[in-house]
This record gives C-alpha cells, structure tokens and sequence, in this order.
C-alpha cells in the first residue's frame, strides 16, 4: 500500500480493512512502536502487513504479535531484523490497565488497524473488537449493496 498524507501530517502506511470485515470494532487506541532503524526504512519504502496481526498483553506491557515487515532492501545481512518478530506498544499504564479490563471480557480482542508515521514515529492505531457471526457480515454487506443503490438512483436523478 502506498503512503497517504492527511491534513495533520499523517502518512498511513498499511490498513487492516480485514479487521473491519471480521470484527465489530468498539473503541480504538493510538500506540506507539519500539523499532529497529531496518523497519523504519522498510515501512518508509511502504511495505507492511496487518492482516494476521493481533496485541497481546504480558508482563504488564502491549506487544504486537505477527505483523510481517519485510526486510529492508538496501541492508545488510548482519544488520536485518526479523520480519514476524514481537513489537512492544508504547501505551500510557491507564490505558494499560483499562484494555486489560476489558480483555477479561470473553469474545473480545484487539486489533492493529492501521499503521502511520505522525510526526516522523510510527504509530499503530489498536482496535478493540468482538467478532463478528456469520449473519452479522451477511447483514453489513446488504446495507453496503442498499447504501450503493441509492448513491446511484441519487447520482442518476
């Protein structure tokens, strides 16, 4: 995905619409990233996947898990980083403290849903989502189809 830049200086670097698909998301979360200087490059040239990634919590602190960075072209062997590896969340101890509440409730998690650079720090935008039945997909993508229907009957009128 390419880099966007919005009015207050945030350039998005990848989005996790599948997310959006599979959870209903209830509330979100800036988080800062601890990172290695070959992610940063590589997340400058614009690649990076959310899809299969989620945030755990231990130890008292936020770690994202599973979220592939590839590895920075013009690096070195020596000096590349893992591309799966665990990133720690940089997040306030009372938002901490106020996910791990809410994560004691069965069916929800928390999601990466977008990645960007505000400010020169990359930053992750955590969703926290209860997962979405079968019916209830069906159901948003009706509303989509009827929503779409009546853009067009507006446009044609």
């Amino acid at each position: 995905m390419t880099q966007r830049a919005a009015k207050d200086g945030q350039k998005t670097i990848a989005s996790n619409r599948k997310a959006f698909h599979e959870y209903s998301i209830q509330d979100t979360f800036e988080a800062g990233l601890v990172l290695t200087g070959t992610e940063v490059k590589s997340l400058r040239a614009g690649g990076c996947s959310l899809v299969d990634g989620f945030v755990r919590l231990k130890g008292g602190e936020a770690w994202l898990v599973n979220v592939h960075i590839p590895a920075y072209e013009q690096g070195t062997f020596f000096s590349q980083h893992e591309p799966r590896r665990d990133r720690k969340l940089l997040l306030h101890a009372r938002e901490l403290q106020r996910l791990a509440g809410k994560l004691q409730e069965k069916g929800l998690a928390l999601l990466p849903l977008r990645l960007y650079f505000r400010k020169n720090r990359a930053k992750v935008e955590v969703g926290l989502g209860r997962g979405k039945k079968l019916h209830d997909k069906r159901e948003a993508i009706r509303e989509r189809e009827v929503r779409r229907e009546i853009e067009r009957a507006a446009r044609r009128a």
